[in-house]
């Protein structure tokens, strides 16, 4: 179509920076739509400063990120799908399981975001901001050449760093739960897809009573139908056990052993000072270059005869040929033996688990997850699908991060968890206003002044507290949710409102102290009636006495229990810039580390010193050896 017959005479006499500035009222799905109406306006559309505009109303990175970022990547277009792509993660997730915190925070890296937990800790007398906050890598997803994404699991084992390919299924704009899963995928046509025969198991072909039902590739991957008309099963079918031991297995075949040189760092340091941001930027585009290049061509292998093969996609893992190889036992042996036992134990359970699911229903907890089946029933049916099912039913399998979209029930802005699923749920992050004007992320500590520690006391425990606002009975309430505790064991559970406060009943009841860590006079705005935890019935339903918040001209907050005089100070906080000031500390193995499921009253993350002396060695001497080069 030329353009005179589409009415696009007018768009093209206009300068790219103004068509760039016009674009800024359009979606993505409108300015695509508009370049398909002519050949010319195609051209102006693809032009590098329309897609810049556009990477900037995403909002993940700034102006200088972008600028930066650009340079690994093919064009503008091409960063701007990744990062509309993973828009939708950035921000707080978190799991109920260890009571002391799991919360993991979702940040921009290089050309890449990264999900960082934030670890259970005491500050020291530096404080929130200056005190280095304590991290380690969760997954990071990287934005390939063409605006592709790369999924990459970090963990720990015997004492190596390693990554775990894998990818990421499409992200809903709503989605508020991620899920580690194996999926069954097909195999393309024509693929060099190996199977790392060294290591990975091989399976009898008694095992299965089945065929492998390859995929129709004329058949749609979201109708979840194989070629031979059978349903692909969904890895939520599976039974616990036997999603744990097929995750433990898939990830010990896939995992890539990081050189010392990649190790560190995930992220730039801030540019106050800007001869380390261009030290970290060198040594972030040479890590992302080596990761990727190990995506693409695996570690390669040895077959059992001891020849050289090709390196192997290390994304999935093919089935075919354990099928054929009857000569050797394996894991998913051991895997698939279990099952029986397995589903014989949950007949055994199913009494008690009616009792339990009653019991949740009472309590108003989620029973439900999110239904994959067609007829959009529960994923936590009673009757669980069997492990050669599941594997029968694909060419491939491969780790996978799904971002889905489900109906979760809360209690006090905190969702109520599937306790046996490996994923993490997203709290909505509110943006201050004018009605929620506390609404946010804050951390703090118990003592005044705040933060300062004392002889017997020489760190404070570090919380973080989600503040959101609720109606009840026509008043509106301020709750504070605890997210993250520093203790080094648990005084209050994940999910607890540490205080509810009446947004419409001011308090009377005076500040206790004149002056603050400084010395100076403290200037309190106003005050407002409300309720603190305190021991009551129970560790998981506490009960609450009365107490009052102060709120100060500096826009501090302080909560203070009327009858012991115990105060709760809080700061709001910029997380990503803690984080970039903050110390990586060695991930837990790599299942663990996505989503620790077992129940804990301690801090199992901490088991490690709290400086990671072989990242921050790395990092050093990374940028000496650059230095010298670049000079």
């Amino acid at each position: 179509m030329s353009s005179e017959s589409c009415g696009s005479s007018l768009l093209l006499a206009l300068s790219d920076d103004l068509f760039s500035i016009i674009t800024c009222s359009l979606s993505l799905k409108d300015i695509c739509n508009l370049g398909l109406c002519c050949r010319n306006l195609y051209e102006l559309v693809d032009c590098e400063k329309v897609w810049l505009t556009q990477c900037e109303l995403v909002g993940i990175v700034p102006l200088q990120d972008l600028i930066e970022w650009r340079k690994a990547v093919s064009s503008y277009k091409a960063l701007c799908r990744f990062l509309f792509s993973v828009q939708p993660l950035m921000g707080i997730w978190v799991h109920q399981n260890p009571e002391l915190g799991n919360v993991v925070y979702v940040m921009p890296g290089f050309v890449s975001v990264v999900g960082c937990r934030v670890i259970p800790q005491e500050l020291g007398p530096l404080g929130i901001e200056d005190g280095p906050i304590l991290w380690a890598p969760v997954f990071e997803i990287i934005c390939d050449f063409d605006g592709s994404t790369a999924f990459l699991l970090h963990g720990r084992e015997k004492g190596g760093i390693y990554v775990y390919p894998g990818l990421v299924k499409h992200v809903g704009r709503s989605c508020n739960v991620l899920l580690l899963e194996i999926e069954p995928r097909q195999l393309k046509h024509g693929s060099k897809l190996l199977l790392h025969s060294q290591s990975f198991v091989h399976y009898p072909d008694t095992e299965l009573s089945k065929n492998i039902c390859r995929l129709n590739s004329g058949l749609s991957r979201s109708q979840g139908v194989s070629g031979q008309g059978e349903t692909l099963v969904p890895f939520s079918r599976l039974g616990f056990s036997d999603r744990r031991k097929l995750l433990d297995v898939v990830t010990n075949q896939i995992r890539l052993k990081v050189p010392s040189v990649a190790i560190g760092p995930l992220f730039p340091r801030l540019r106050d000072n800007e001869e380390n941001f261009q030290k970290d930027m060198v040594l972030l585009s040479e890590r992302r270059s080596m990761l990727l290049q190990m995506l693409k061509l695996g570690e390669g292998y040895m077959d059992s005869k001891g020849s050289s093969q090709l390196p192997f996609d290390p994304t999935q893992l093919q089935l075919n040929g354990f099928r054929k190889s009857p000569g050797q036992t394996s894991d998913f042996h051991n895997i698939i033996s279990e099952d029986a036992s397995h589903r014989q134990s949950s007949r055994r359970k199913s009494i008690g688990r009616y009792f339990k699911d009653s019991l949740n229903q009472i309590l108003g907890k989620s029973i439900s997850f999110n239904g994959n089946s067609k007829n959009g029933s529960s994923s936590s049916e009673s009757k669980y699908a069997s492990l050669p099912e599941f594997l029968s039913s694909s060419d491939t399998i491969g780790l996978t991060l799904h971002a889905s979209t489900v109906k979760l029930s809360s209690y006090r802005a905190w969702p109520n968890m599937h306790d046996s699923r490996f994923a993490i749920y997203k709290l909505p992050l509110r943006t201050p206003s004018v009605d929620h004007e506390y609404a946010g992320l804050w951390g703090g500590t118990f003592g005044w002044p705040p933060g300062k520690p004392t002889k017997d006391k020489p760190g404070k425990a570090l919380f973080f507290l989600l503040l959101s606002y609720e109606e009840c009975q026509g008043q509106q309430q301020l709750i504070a949710t605890k997210i993250l505790e520093g203790t080094h064991y648990v005084l209050h559970p994940n999910g607890s409102a540490m205080f509810i406060v009446n947004m419409d009943e001011p308090s009377t009841d005076p500040f206790p102290w004149d002056t603050d860590v400084d010395s100076l006079t403290v200037n309190i705005k106003h005050a407002l009636k409300g309720e603190g935890i305190a021991n009551g019935y129970g560790f998981r339903y506490p009960g609450s006495k009365p107490g009052s918040l102060f709120v100060f001209q500096d826009g501090h907050l302080a909560f203070i229990w009327k009858e012991s005089r115990a105060v709760l100070t809080l700061q709001r906080l910029n997380l990503q810039e803690l984080l970039r000031k903050g110390e990586r500390v060695p991930a837990l193995p790599p299942i663990a580390n996505f989503s620790y499921l077992t129940k804990s009253y301690s801090n199992v993350f901490a088991e490690f010193p709290h400086t990671s002396s072989t990242w921050a060695s790395a990092r050093e001497d990374q940028s000496d050896a650059l230095g010298e080069n670049l000079r």
